[in-house]
């Protein structure tokens, strides 16, 4: 359910801001237009959000700009209040993409950046089976997160980080549950979303789905 990768977050809190902003070498390449993927994924949501992983809230305040009413779930609580800090006024809610619990019935857009990757393949299709029951009709699951278009490409992706000494990436590819593009365009079919795809640097994908009430 992806809490078993919770504990990495006790240190990376402490510098998360410092990595997305490119001061971290290793994961320079990762977070390349980190500011534009917020924006792309913020824009194309609409009305009420549901927001997993919401970090130190980056995507959150541009959600909250763009004028959502942003629901944010997030399972670190050092996390949980870094938001609640510079979002007082979201609803946020200690909970993971698959253990959460909010009150509000009408859902419009499912959003979360670098967060998905914490399912096992098992788990993301349960988790979009999930959020279609939520979603209103027409409603859309925006998200940007790592993978890669073949098996192939992300273990080429392995030996070239480890090769150029960033084992921290390295190792962290091997350990979570990194998927493929073609995998992932069958969960959401099988979930009843029509999607697309596209690739906004080396790592990070962009997938809006939107959901099919045929």
């Amino acid at each position: 359910m992806g809490r078993e990768f919770i504990y990495l977050f006790d240190e990376w809190a402490k510098s998360y801001e410092a990595s997305v902003t490119g001061q971290h070498k290793e994961y320079r390449d990762v977070f390349e237009g980190y500011e534009s993927i917020l924006d792309k994924v913020a824009n194309a949501s609409t009305g009420t959000v549901i927001e997993f992983g919401t970090g130190t809230g980056n995507l959150t305040l541009k959600l909250e700009a763009a004028g959502r009413t942003v629901i944010g779930i997030e399972p670190h609580e050092t996390m949980l209040e870094i938001t609640r800090e510079r979002c007082p006024n979201v609803q946020l809610i200690n909970g993971d993409l698959q253990n959460f619990e909010i009150e509000i019935k009408h859902i419009d857009s499912i959003v979360s950046t670098y967060v998905f990757h914490h399912l096992t393949d098992d788990e993301k299709l349960e988790a979009l089976i999930t959020y279609s029951k939520l979603l209103q009709p027409g409603g859309k699951i925006i998200f940007a997160d790592t993978a890669f278009a073949t098996e192939e490409q992300m273990q080429a992706m392995i030996t070239k980080e480890r090769a150029r000494g960033f084992y921290e990436v390295a190792d962290d590819l091997e350990r979570e549950y990194y998927t493929t593009i073609p995998k992932l365009q069958i969960m959401f079919q099988q979930a009843s979303f029509d999607v697309k795809f596209e690739q906004l640097n080396d790592y990070v994908w962009y997938m809006e789905a939107r959901k099919n009430d045929l």
